[in-house]
């Protein structure tokens, strides 16, 4: 294949200044990410088997293409939000791991891959990549949906610094906090740590509020006291658990919306994966996914607060 470069440095035919852009995963995150961008000027191409989330996307200014080659013809960039390793193997290597997306690119294509995925598969993917002098990004994020429509989502990159440089711009328009953790695979590595974390912190409150109930304690003023002691953590402060404490949280709207349980355990199994793959212990990891993999037999639709009916089924009801 003769090799080409992409002009990412120039102006774009549409005489915006801004690279053409092409969109792959229009979810309940892609969408309103491809929206910021739309709404700054990018001009998008963009692609979805959803039917429904193209024509919305289309709605809002987006050219919509029949497959992810066609929505990259044209474009200097693209950007791709997948729900799993599989999904990202499939788009950029293809079937055989040479007929894939990588293959049509043109020399010094940016690709930004903001699906969580194994640190080992974006590795894959970014050597294929290199191969065929793509710049390639794995730039998970941590935000919610909330923070994709309001464009103050967190990035957490891994990849070379001149790709950094090159994708920071464009970041900043879907998001608030942009941090290089570092070469390929650090994206993914620094934010399955960070979900591992939030699945400890939250089982953990979710525990302790418990504890209080049960000895006669009301749930509010418990975490009202936790949060001016040493308990204090970010799922007190922002994302109580308990119904009703907390205004404008999934735990009281039955606990719809938010960061679904079964995400929630997607993240901890791939957390697990690769403290398996690099010989590191994490019992208190292991025990949230444990958790986490009971609760979401039935409330894997649910927001992974919902742990909160392990101790109290009446809160769902």
């Amino acid at each position: 294949m003769e090799t080409k470069d992409s002009g990412l440095s120039n102006k774009d035919s549409n005489n915006t200044g801004k690279p053409n852009i092409a969109f792959i995963g229009l979810g309940n995150m892609g969408a309103p990410m491809a929206e910021n961008l739309l709404k700054a000027g990018y001009m998008l191409s963009v692609y979805d088997l959803s039917e429904e989330a193209t024509q919305r996307l289309q709605q809002a200014g987006a050219s919509v293409a029949a497959s992810p080659k066609n929505a990259a013809s044209n474009a200097q960039v693209v950007i791709s939000m997948l729900p799993a390793g599989k999904h990202v193997h499939s788009v950029y290597l293809g079937e055989n791991g040479a007929d894939g997306l990588l293959a049509e690119l043109p020399k010094g294509t940016l690709v930004i891959d903001s699906s969580t995925i194994a640190a080992a598969d974006a590795r894959l993917v970014a050597e294929a990549a290199s191969k065929l002098g793509i710049d390639f990004l794995d730039a998970p994020v941590s935000g919610g949906t909330g923070g994709a429509i309001a464009g103050s989502l967190t990035f957490i990159v891994g990849g070379s610094d001149d790709a950094f440089a090159k994708a920071e711009p464009i970041l900043a328009v879907m998001g608030k906090n942009i941090f290089h953790a570092g070469e390929h695979g650090a994206g993914q590595v620094a934010k399955i740590c960070n979900n591992m974390l939030l699945g400890i912190l939250m089982a953990g409150t979710a525990e302790a509020i418990n504890l209080g109930v049960k000895n006669g304690l009301d749930p509010k003023v418990l975490s009202d006291i936790m949060l001016q002691s040493s308990g204090r953590n970010w799922t007190l402060e922002v994302y109580n658990p308990y119904p009703q404490v907390m205004e404008n949280v999934p735990s009281s709207n039955g606990y719809k919306g938010g960061f679904m349980s079964k995400l929630m355990q997607k993240d901890l199994n791939l957390a697990m994966q690769t403290a398996k793959d690099t010989d590191v212990e994490t019992p208190m990891g292991a025990k949230a996914t444990e958790l986490y993999e009971a609760h979401t037999v039935d409330n894997g639709d649910k927001d992974f607060s919902s742990i909160m009916a392990r101790h109290d089924s009446s809160v769902l009801s």
